[in-house]
């Protein structure tokens, strides 16, 4: 069949699902497809699946390691409910992976790899290529392995077969740039900047990619291609950006435009991690970092710092958060600014580490001993990461407390094509600092509008003082056990961060502002599913809207009344009620009731629609 008589369907959405095992390069695959896409200017949103085991065995269904990309014409708000297209290059990712397909989809297997002895590692009990399981799928059994290595080991440059094999990525690449009418040279691009220091596999990845894109193009197997226009209502300089790195750059103008250092002492921890290496790489902008020897350091040095005049922040996950609860409870104490980032994952324990979850809620809240308040924010998209770490720095920095900043694995790793704000329109950050031989300083002295004390530096002319893990008087700083003001530097602390909500905005309302039938309430990083399956069901004539909360703790002043112009109140998180039982506390008067999902997994669209149609058809 020639290339002319191929046809080329024009899609508005597609997704994909790269799937193979834990070191084929899956995670490259689909960050090469993404930026590629991106540049072609399709909105897109990903989601990487990773394995927690180590290096589980090869062919298992335990290391299999995937990647998911959904690109549009239109706004992209999440990964995709099922896949349209699937790679899956063992028996092992096919197998894992059928539930998450749409019927009729395309799913490219590397027939090189489905054989015995992979179809039993993988735990199938019949073949599945010929067990009718994948009738009704467009399926394509492209030899990956094999013309990979044939295409390696014709350029005759001594490469080793464990060397050409990494290359099999390259050819699925090949084949995806043909199938979704792409311009080929964005994947040489790639490459080359990938592999800037190793000339060979510049040159052996190249080849590969080009065998792939030949193989599609001639092959009969393929007869289809697939368009989607880019997306024409998107204005401005965009990237592609993960949640982390995005929080970890919203730290840095956080820092920036309050005009200090900025601090950040932490442990590795997954999925939390790549805010630390990411600060890592900007020294150039005032940032140090500190890999410290386990959380707790982590936590104390950068309270230290904020001690010395730096915005002081610590990254972690929820395990990670349980061990520094002690120590934020002496940022509270000592009222100091403080960033505490959790990007939360299944838990408890070690749980899923690699899987999102949103089950911190309770802990941010409430993990800390005595009566320590401190502000509880959520970011609710990769790119708003770096809003919300900004304003958790806002915040810290504007009413000396620590401040904490949910993020999910979901968010952290994930991917979404970002619009590069213009740091001169970003507010102004003004730190309450204390001028030099101010005589009128005291350490707990109290701003009338914040109730937040002043900032001294250690060594300013004039302005000793003493803060501490001891309970303070009230005003003067010294060490008090006098019952009656350890009451009274409670009921401050408290009343400082009741405050806040005079700084945060009105809570909105997606949909009827006057009210209705049905308000889905979730917070943090379900934004993007809830607001997809209401904005479907509002066009298809349902009375639903949506109240998505990102400031937690407190929350937003307008909450009763947004609450109060509902019917029915459906709470959706990715928790087992936290968030429910949070509301029930503080606005007992309504009525919730609940959708919740723990599979280390976000929601689904259409799981959502399902469940609202149900609520909204109850009479």
């Amino acid at each position: 069949m020639g290339n002319n008589q191929k046809k080329v369907i024009e899609l508005e959405e597609v997704v994909v699902k790269f799937a193979g095992d834990s070191g084929d390069g899956m995670q490259l695959t689909g960050s090469q497809f993404s930026d590629a896409s991106a540049s072609f200017g399709n909105d897109l949103s990903t989601f990487p699946d990773y394995p927690s085991e180590i290096r589980a065995p090869q062919g298992t269904v335990a290391g299999v390691s995937g990647f998911q990309v959904h690109i549009g014409h239109t706004e992209v708000q999440t990964p995709g409910d099922l896949a349209d297209v699937l790679i899956a290059l063992n028996p092992a990712a096919l197998k894992t992976n059928m539930k998450w397909v749409k019927t009729g989809a395309t799913i490219i297997i590397d027939i090189d790899n489905f054989d015995n002895k992979h179809y039993k590692k993988a735990g199938y009990v019949e073949d599945p290529l010929h067990d009718e399981s994948l009738k009704g799928y467009t399926l394509i059994k492209a030899p990956i392995t094999s013309l990979s290595r044939a295409t390696v080991n014709s350029l005759e440059l001594g490469i080793d077969q464990k060397t050409a094999d990494k290359t099999r990525n390259q050819f699925v690449m090949g084949l995806l740039f043909w199938l979704f009418n792409r311009d080929v040279k964005k994947g040489e691009d790639f490459i080359a900047k990938k592999f800037s220091k190793k000339p060979d596999l510049v040159t052996i990845n190249k080849a590969v990619l080009f065998a792939g894109y030949n193989y599609a193009e001639t092959v009969e197997a393929i007869a289809t291609q697939f368009h989607i226009n880019p997306a024409k209502d998107k204005k401005g300089t965009f990237r592609q950006i993960t949640g982390n790195v995005a929080t970890a750059w919203g730290l840095i103008a956080g820092a920036q435009k309050a005009g200090v250092k900025l601090f950040l002492g932490s442990y590795p921890i997954t999925p939390a991690t790549e805010i630390l290496q990411e600060l890592g790489y900007h020294k150039n902008l005032d940032v140090k970092t500190f890999q410290a020897e386990d959380e707790i350091a982590g936590i104390c040095t950068a309270i230290g710092a904020s001690y010395a005049g730096c915005l002081g922040a610590t990254s972690t996950s929820g395990p990670g958060l349980a061990l520094k609860t002690e120590a934020a409870g002496l940022a509270i104490i000592t009222e100091l600014p403080l960033v505490i980032v959790d990007v939360q994952r299944g838990g408890p324990s070690t749980g899923l580490p690699t899987k999102t979850e949103q089950s911190d809620l309770m802990q941010a809240i409430h993990g800390r001993h005595g009566e320590s308040p401190l502000p509880v924010i959520a970011a609710s998209s990769p790119g708003n990461c770096f809003d919300y770490a900004f304003e958790a720095s806002k915040i810290a920095m504007e009413h000396m407390t620590p401040v904490i900043l949910l993020t999910d694995g979901y968010l952290a790793n994930g991917t979404e094509l970002w619009k590069i704000p213009n740091a001169d329109k970003l507010p102004d950050i003004h730190p309450p600092f204390v001028k030099d031989n101010d005589t009128d300083y005291q350490p707990y002295k109290r701003d009338k509008e914040r109730h937040s004390r002043s900032w001294a530096i250690p060594g300013q002319p004039g302005l000793q003082h003493r803060i501490g893990g001891l309970e303070k008087s009230d005003i003067y700083g010294e060490v008090s056990h006098d019952p009656y003001n350890h009451e009274v530097m409670s009921k401050n602390r408290a009343e400082k961060i009741n405050r806040v909500a005079n700084f945060i905005p009105d809570q909105k309302i997606i949909g009827e502002q006057n009210g209705g039938d049905l308000l889905v309430i979730g917070w943090g990083g379900t934004f993007g599913a809830l607001n997809m399956a209401v904005k479907e069901l509002r066009e298809e004539g349902y009375n639903i809207s949506l109240a998505q909360f990102n400031y937690i703790f407190p929350l937003p002043k307008n909450t009763r009344e947004v609450l109060g112009k509902f019917k029915k109140h459906l709470v959706c998180e990715l928790n087992l009620g936290q968030f429910a039982e949070y509301l029930r506390s503080q606005y007992p008067e309504f009525n919730y009731q609940q959708f919740n999902k723990i599979q280390g997994l976000p929601f689904f669209i259409k799981e959502l629609k399902n469940k609202f149609k149900e609520i909204l058809e109850d009479k």
